[in-house]
């Protein structure tokens, strides 16, 4: 079998794709979020949610992976 990665451009496509699957004539590897979703979201706040930190547990972490690396010694003391 043939392995195919599609962009839908239309919203319509994606109840033709489910069709398709229904009627087993493909099968649906994998889905992706939306480029939107992912471009609104930067790397920290993606990086916050997969840890599941609040916002000033994810400060802390920060301060402690810059002690960690040598940066912000300073603060310690």
């Amino acid at each position: 079998m043939d392995i195919y990665l599609i962009e839908l451009t239309n919203n319509k496509a994606s109840r033709l794709i489910k069709d398709l699957e229904e009627l087993n004539i493909i099968k649906v590897l994998h889905k992706a979020r939306e480029k939107k979703d992912e471009q609104s979201n930067g790397n920290a706040a993606r990086l916050r949610g997969a840890l599941n930190l609040s916002e000033e547990q994810y400060k802390d972490f920060q301060q402690h992976a810059n002690i960690i690396r040598g940066e912000g010694i300073e603060n310690i003391y």
